[in-house]
């Protein structure tokens, strides 16, 4: 909340709200950074979740949530499956800088290798 007082007190919103609201959205997303969108309106303040790549590789791994503070360096040694890259794919393609959803399907696997996983049981750099 310290950190929304400067941003969100000048449009005349309470940033306890904001932060509650926040708090509200991110539910499902305990682990990893998220990027939100803040749309306010007649001060009211609606909070929309972006999920980047690699947050919503981690979310199709099913692995359990995680502290931050606790937890580092964790590598993520599972396999996803070829559909979960492309509905992945279809949620970022908005978000791509690629022209065609073939080639964000393509991106998808290069995240999932930084990420550290693989696809359907190959490494990402051979699919």
């Amino acid at each position: 909340m310290s950190s929304l007082a400067p941003k969100v007190g000048p449009l005349g919103l309470s940033p306890k709200t904001v932060g509650d609201d926040t708090a509200m959205a991110t539910g499902d997303w305990m682990g990893p950074r998220m990027t939100m969108k803040l749309t306010t309106q007649n001060r009211q303040a609606q909070i929309e979740v972006v999920p980047s790549a690699s947050t919503l590789i981690m979310k199709a791994l099913k692995e359990p949530p995680r502290v931050r503070k606790r937890q580092k360096n964790i590598k993520h040694s599972e396999n996803i499956t070829f559909d979960e890259t492309v509905n992945i794919a279809w949620q970022m393609q908005h978000r791509s800088l690629a022209r065609e959803l073939s080639r964000t399907i393509k991106e998808i696997p290069r995240t999932a290798q930084s990420v550290g996983c693989n696809v359907d049981g190959c490494h990402p750099q051979t699919s």
